[in-house]
């Protein structure tokens, strides 16, 4: 056999190559990989996080011989599902004998930047979010109650209501904002109550843009949505994620690569001497949203969102919880990650886009249920009925 390195003895130095910048360029790429806390890399599809959902209860003792109480703390399980994000670059081989550059090379950042772009996109407002991945952060801040109108003010920002105000009545500081990169022209018009400009040089924090002390971020890699928000900010160190170790990198020669929507083949590489680079990522994040002693029953989130121009369309899905015919109050209705607790009428009311959203429900004395509620066009009501325990 003659002594000659072909592409298959090659292809183990192209990952090893490719493989850890890969790996480690990214999360740079990601505002939402920057600024969140990074978990342990997974080992599995999936990883639980304990997350405190019960805080205990301290009470005055009365009279010498008074009875101490007691108190209950829970915890419940909160899981990282890692899903799967994959490209596949076609490259004729005559451009790469013909290159004077590295094209892998100059393939690569495009990559990372795609990457980062969908991570950003389906974590902050839920475009094609995976299926096993819970609610995203505007949807969750959604139901807390923790979206501001009025556009980009001084009052919408820093009020008594405002954006910063949201994410603090959760017991949380606001860490980081990220907003589109058309918001700045607001930004720099913002005077405060004295007519000062609100954004000035001695302001300006580790970013050129801060907010009370929070660094701004305003991502170039297109994934934010002007028509959901103009503005996000929150804790996001509340917010975790975790890579998948398996990221598979690929040089592809033998393959048919097909268009999805129609099935038709649109390149054989062995035929048209092409090759292709797969690429596949795999993370999961959550928002464990542990209970603190302000928002103890975990319906509030540290996120809050300034609206778009136009408010995005939600439908009302009203959850009512009844045993043995009577309405249950005090039940928490956990939709995707989303909690809300029922009133005394037993209901309990969330607005929701388009979408299947898995619910389960659970209440002191009763048996948790769990079922799946698909939202489309309408109003959606869902009876729940909890058995005994």
């Amino acid at each position: 056999m003659p002594n000659v390195i072909d592409r298959s003895r090659a292809e183990a130095l192209i990952r090893e190559q490719v493989v850890p910048t890969i790996f480690q360029d990214a999360p740079k790429n990601s505002t939402v990989m920057q600024l969140g806390r990074k978990l342990p890399n997974m080992t599995s599809k999936q990883t639980r996080v304990p997350v405190l959902s019960m805080l205990p209860l301290a009470y005055w003792v009365n009279g010498d011989t008074g009875f101490k109480q007691t108190s209950r703390q829970a915890w419940e399980n909160v899981y990282l599902t890692a899903a799967e994000l994959a490209v596949i670059v076609p490259i004729p081989e005559a451009v790469l004998a013909d290159a004077d550059f590295d094209i892998l090379g100059e393939v690569t950042p495009r990559v990372n930047e795609a990457v980062g772009m969908r991570v950003d996109q389906a974590v902050l407002f839920g475009i094609n979010r995976p299926a096993e991945w819970q609610n995203d952060i505007i949807t969750a801040a959604r139901q807390a109650g923790n979206n501001v109108s009025g556009g980009i003010t001084y009052d919408t920002l820093m009020g008594a209501d405002g954006l910063l105000s949201k994410v603090e009545n959760c017991g949380y500081a606001v860490d980081g904002v990220v907003a589109a990169m058309t918001a700045k022209a607001s930004l720099r018009g913002i005077k405060d109550e004295n007519g000062h400009p609100l954004y000035t040089k001695d302001m300006q924090g580790a970013t050129p843009y801060a907010l009370d002390g929070a660094p701004m971020f305003f991502p170039e890699n297109g994934s934010f949505d002007t028509s959901v928000a103009r503005m996000v900010a929150g804790n996001f160190k509340q917010l975790v994620y975790a890579i998948r170790q398996d990221i598979d990198v690929k040089i592809l020669d033998q393959a048919v690569i097909q268009d999805p929507a129609t099935k038709e083949i649109v390149f054989n590489l062995a035929q048209q001497d092409m090759i292709a680079l797969r690429v596949t990522f795999r993370m999961g994040w959550a928002l464990p949203n542990p209970a603190t002693r302000l928002n103890d029953g975990r319906v509030n989130v540290p996120f809050a969102y300034i609206e778009a121009a136009t408010a995005y369309t939600t439908q009302s899905v009203t959850f009512t919880v009844k045993s043995a015919s009577k309405a249950v109050e005090g039940a928490a209705v956990n939709v995707n990650g989303s909690i809300k607790k029922t009133g005394a009428d037993g209901t309990a009311v969330f607005d929701l886009r388009a979408g299947d959203y898995p619910y389960s429900v659970q209440a002191d004395g009763c048996r948790p249920t769990t079922g799946t509620v698909t939202v489309a066009d309408a109003a959606v009501p869902v009876a729940v009925t909890l058995a005994k325990a």
